[in-house]
Order: C-alpha cells, then structure tokens, then sequence
C-alpha cells in the first residue's frame, strides 16, 4: 500500500500538487484521473521519485520515500516496474532481450535463469513466440505487452504505468487493461495506472482519483461515477453530449453499473 499525506509539489513560486491525501490500495488497479495540466503526471514523478516533493510524505508500506537516502531510494526502485506511455523498448534489442534487461542490470542469475524468468513473463502476456523479434517487427499493443512483460520481470510490488493505452485502438485497449487488472490481481502489486481512457476508469477503476487543478477532487469507484454530485467529476467523465445522454438514460431507468 503507499500512502500519500499532505504532499505538495511546486516549481519557483507555482503550486502544481496541493496538499494531496491519498491512498493507493494493495491488490487494485489505482487509477490517476484529470485533465491535461491537473497535475496527475506529476503526482506519478513524485511517487517515483523523478521528483522531490516540497513537502508531504510518501509511505510505502509504512516507510517514508520522501526522506530515505539516495541508497536506500534506489533499493526501493527494485520494488518498481514502470510501463512507459511510448513503451520505451530498445530498437537493437529483441523482444526476450528487451523483458531480460531489469535482470542484466540488477539480478545475480544465471543467463539460463534470466531467459526462464522473462519467458514466463512474455508466457503471462500471451507473447510466447515472439521473443526473437524486435520491436519494430511487431504491433504497438504487442510493444505495450512487451513492456508490461519487463515490468514485472522483477517481480515488483508497485507498478506504474503512464497511459499505457495511448496510441492503441479500443479493443486493443480492453486487452490491456484486463492484463494490467489481472497481473494486479495474481501478484497482489499495488498498481497504479495514470489514464485518460475512460473505458479504463469505468471498467478497471476499482480505486480512482480525480486531480483538478492540483488537488484531490474526488476519490470513489467505477460503479460511484454514474451517480456522483461532483460536477467537475462529472464534466470530466462525461465530456460529450453523447456520453451525457447515456448517464442521463442511466440515472432514469435505476441501471446499475
């Protein structure tokens, strides 16, 4: 579980993070939701620890990120898989050298133990028989499967991913978020998920916060979205006048979600 309190965030005299109070659970997929600029992508960077806060604490499981030394941070980066918003793959590297790289650089296996370890990851996200590609060989939600197949390569017990949908058409999209919520399931990782998709929100959203301009507006589930007093929630959510009209059409026939 981390824990967020009080924490804020600014650069020379402007506030981005505003006194944020959060938690972000065990066993979920935790899901960062607001619009461009709200301040979500730096709440991720701060919890990563590509940013300090100008105060607040970051726990994780109880032990404040915030104030550790610079050794025991990058000890508590071996906890962390991150999933980038590009995939960020290497071009040179096939697709089993790209799942192996965490375990070249910081595990003391074998290479027979390396290349069992990343085969089992590439087996979970269905992968098995593209390991001699390269990146440019295959599709972008295979490159974003590749990328959650290194991510957990190490066995993390925090996942971030930033907007691991982007660029993806829709079915692609449910593809990878079942993954995402599945894999956060059987390993029990804290998953934490910054997104703009909401079919992400309204289908894996099982603890969601809403930043609006720079603080906590809302914090819920998926199923609390569609009866939520929050206007600002709301406009967010349902930004066209088509996705109005269905939570309307929802409200006024009791339709449970």
């Amino acid at each position: 579980m981390i824990e967020v309190k009080h924490l804020n965030k600014s650069f020379d005299d402007k506030a981005v993070l505003k006194d944020i109070c959060t938690m972000f659970e065990d066993g979920k997929t935790n899901l960062i939701i607001g619009q461009s600029g709200s301040g979500k992508t730096v709440l991720m960077k701060n919890l990563v620890g590509l940013l300090n806060p100008t105060s607040g604490q970051i726990l994780y499981d109880g032990r404040d990120f915030v104030a550790m030394s610079k050794k025991e941070k990058v000890d508590m980066r071996r906890e962390m898989g991150m999933i980038f918003q590009s995939a960020a793959l290497f071009d040179s590297l096939t697709v089993l050298e790209n799942v192996m790289f965490p375990l070249d650089m910081f595990s003391t296996m074998t290479l027979r133990e390396r290349e069992k370890r990343a085969l089992e990851c590439l087996e979970r996200v269905n992968l098995i028989g593209a390991e001699k590609k390269f990146p440019g060989e295959i599709s972008g939600g295979m490159q974003k499967r590749v990328a959650i197949a290194r991510a957990i390569v190490m066995n993390p017990k925090y996942l971030f991913c930033d907007e691991p949908n982007s660029g993806l058409d829709p079915k692609t999209s449910l593809v990878i978020d079942e993954l995402l919520h599945g894999i956060t399931r059987e390993f029990g990782m804290t998953t934490i998920i910054n997104t703009h998709d909401m079919n992400s929100v309204m289908g894996i959203g099982e603890n969601i916060i809403f930043i609006y301009e720079g603080h906590k507006e809302w914090q819920g589930v998926s199923s609390e979205i569609m009866e939520s007093k929050n206007t600002r929630l709301t406009d967010f959510i349902f930004a066209s006048n088509l996705q109005k009209k269905m939570r309307e059409a929802v409200l006024a026939n009791g339709i449970k979600i």
